[in-house]
């Protein structure tokens, strides 16, 4: 019996704000003892800290550059063969998108939707009372952040409508007897950090671990750092450090308010006698700086507290392992999984590979797991203040009244990165490079780039990257005539324990 499939993802979620990452305060309790019995993965990347090309490569398992989607404004030029909804569908599933979509697809391409964004719902409905006033309390706050409690108790938050639309659509289809797919989108912890009671005065701002680094460190990581501390210090204004204190206690807050909203998704599905044969997957698309070097959101560059993100998986099939700390794995990776896992072939095109030997603890090469890759960049040259462009002339910002951190500044250019055991590379199209060793140094603040005793670690990791630059070149379009794409069917390149019989002309 084919299982459901429910992929809950958060937006702009940290990996390392949980208990069963290291962090001192028990964030998300629920999640860390869900994942226990299945397998959460320490070392999962995304393969673009920015929504929209995220969330197209996990629906394509295809890389930011390949399928096109480069930035939030590149949704048109989506390119694939097939994607995650494809097979679903010719699969015989019933398909669901509740919360937010920022996808590629159209929400009318799902069987059923219910649409929310980061300032509240999105499509014509009679809300109640106290989701109505949210949604008007939410469109004030400037996509920044509220300093007070936000209006109403946990039932007006959209992780908590989120949650009904889903649990909604298991009971429309549980009679027909197909088996069901639903992407359960929470919005948050995304800007704006807003919170209700309990939430709000769950973590206190005075009470919170202090952050690993500081504006002190911004110039070792490069202009684009610098800059846009400039710029929030702007937007922020006199007040910034205790903004941003708040902006972290809301952040954790709603960490807290999602876990206790995914605990009623899973007692839901177990009430409705479902979830033995549901597989669920756990993850965000990517991360926040929430503090780290003087910042909020995201913006420049690759560093991990934006391309780690959490990721745990459970379900029929999956072998009870708990924290898996040595493998590397990427949002590129789900849709070839899912398509193992349900013995679909994956369509030309997929970049990613399975992990299903991981999650059902059978062998596995090595190599495969070694490293995992990422990449940002719309392309050309980086602009600066030399320029003759400001950000309101971009509509970056308003009257120093909002900030859009992802734009012209902190999207141009080329830039890649790869991780491989305890160290990190990245590298832009000017040949500027940083290495880190996020053992000794997790925030990234020594670059050992030019360390001479780094050297030998230098070299084995530009030639990592290299080649991982390499895997991820598109094999769209194939040629058209005589030669034949040999591709692994699982998305594999070491494995020497299989021989192509016909690979064919995609």
């Amino acid at each position: 019996m084919r299982p459901n499939i429910v992929i809950v993802m958060t937006d702009q979620q940290r990996h390392d704000l949980r208990k069963a990452a290291g962090y001192p305060l028990d964030t998300m309790p629920f999640l860390d003892a869900w994942s226990s019995g299945g397998v959460d993965f320490a070392q999962a990347y995304s393969p673009n800290p920015t929504s929209m090309p995220a969330r197209v490569s996990m629906f394509t398992g295809r890389y930011s550059q390949s399928h096109r989607v480069r930035t939030n404004h590149n949704v048109i030029d989506a390119l694939y063969t097939e994607d995650l909804l494809d097979v679903l569908k010719r699969q015989g599933y019933a398909t669901a998108l509740c919360g937010k979509n920022h996808s590629h697809r159209k929400p009318s391409d799902f069987d059923y939707h219910d649409l929310n964004g980061h300032l509240g719902t999105e499509e014509q409905q009679s809300l109640r009372e106290n989701e109505q006033e949210l949604d008007d309390f939410l469109k004030t706050l400037n996509f920044i952040d509220s300093m007070q409690p936000s209006p109403g108790d946990v039932t007006a938050q959209l992780p908590y409508r989120n949650v009904s639309s889903a649990l909604r659509f298991v009971d429309s289809v549980k009679a027909e007897g197909k088996p069901f797919f639903a992407w359960v989108s929470f919005a948050e912890p995304h800007n704006p950090y807003q919170v209700p009671e309990p939430y709000f005065s769950l973590f206190p701002p005075e009470s919170l671990p202090p952050v690993a680094t500081g504006p002190a460190d911004l110039a070792g990581k490069g202009p684009r750092f610098t800059w846009i501390r400039g710029i929030w210090e702007k937007v922020l204004g006199p007040d910034i450090e205790a903004r941003m204190q708040r902006d972290r206690s809301n952040y954790l807050g709603m960490l807290r308010l999602i876990d206790d909203q995914f605990k009623r998704l899973i007692t839901g599905l177990e009430e409705r006698g479902v979830l033995d044969n549901t597989l669920v997957l756990f993850l965000s698309d990517h991360g926040d700086f929430i503090g780290e070097y003087g910042l909020v959101r995201k913006g420049p560059d690759l560093p991990d507290v934006l391309t780690h993100v959490p990721m745990a998986w459970r379900g029929p099939g999956i072998v009870k392992q708990g924290r898996v700390e040595q493998v590397f794995v990427n949002i590129v990776d789900i849709f070839p999984t899912i398509c193992d896992l349900l013995g679909a072939p994956v369509p030309f095109g997929v970049q990613g590979k399975s992990i299903r030997p991981l999650l059902s603890h059978e062998a596995y090469n090595p190599k495969e797991y070694a490293t995992s890759y990422a990449e940002t960049g719309f392309s050309g040259l980086y602009w600066d203040d030399e320029d003759d462009l400001t950000v309101q002339q971009e509509k970056a910002c308003r009257n120093w009244e909002t900030f859009d951190c992802l734009n012209t500044w902190t999207q141009c250019g080329q830039m890649r990165m790869l991780r491989k055991g305890a160290y990190k590379i990245q590298l832009d199209m000017m040949g500027n490079g940083y290495l880190y060793n996020l053992e000794t140094d997790p925030m990234e603040v020594k670059n050992l780039w030019d360390n001479d005793a780094s050297v030998m670690v230098k070299t084995d990791m530009l030639v990592e990257l290299t080649a991982a630059m390499l895997r991820a070149c598109d094999p769209i379009p194939s040629p058209h005539s005589r030669y034949r794409t040999k591709l692994h069917p699982k998305g594999f390149w070491f494995d020497d324990d299989w021989r192509a019989s016909d690979p064919g002309v995609r």
